[in-house]
């Protein structure tokens, strides 16, 4: 059995400020949802893909891949959600089995509420915080990254690159 390497100075560096950026962001994000329009952020994300998605329709098995979460939790979302008239759940008329979620119009008109100060929010504790060049950098190594982590591309954030030329989907970040 052969040894694991230690981390160098510079990948502890590395490591522990990616660590520490994974902690503070998702707080920092919910925290201005929140008090802007009452979601969380991972509400806010299965929104987002919903009104990208054809129809703004997705089955909740999709739909749970797209956002890494299970289906229990996406489940549990949804109804929270459904409870609040952002979305609708229906039985899919391919599959019986199978349940679909549908961003409603209130949905939308939530995400359209939420995305200046969710933009901003962003803008202001991450990406001004980029020296010219550095954003190209930033979204080559989280693509190295989200290559490993995601080789098949189930996640929302790995089809950025195809949703780039949709004005709508790059409206809600």
């Amino acid at each position: 059995m052969t040894a694991t390497q230690p981390f160098s100075s510079a990948e502890a560096t590395a490591w522990a400020r990616l660590v520490a950026v994974s902690e503070l962001l998702p707080t920092m994000l919910d925290a201005q949802l929140q008090r802007d329009v009452e979601l969380t952020h991972f509400e806010y994300l299965v929104l987002s893909v919903l009104a990208s998605s054809p129809d703004r329709t997705s089955r909740m098995t999709r739909l749970a891949s797209q956002t890494n979460a299970t289906l229990p939790r996406l489940s549990h979302v949804a109804r929270r959600l459904e409870e609040k008239g952002l979305l609708a759940r229906f039985p899919c008329p391919q599959d019986k089995r199978a349940t679909n979620a549908r961003i409603t119009d209130e949905g939308l008109a939530v995400l359209d509420r939420a995305a200046p100060g969710h933009v901003a929010t962003v803008r202001s504790n991450v990406l001004d915080a980029l020296a010219p060049g550095e954003l190209d950098q930033l979204a080559a190594i989280t693509a190295s990254i989200l290559s490993k982590l995601d080789p098949e591309g189930r996640l929302s954030a790995t089809q950025c690159d195809a949703a780039k030329d949709r004005p709508e989907a790059s409206a809600r970040p």
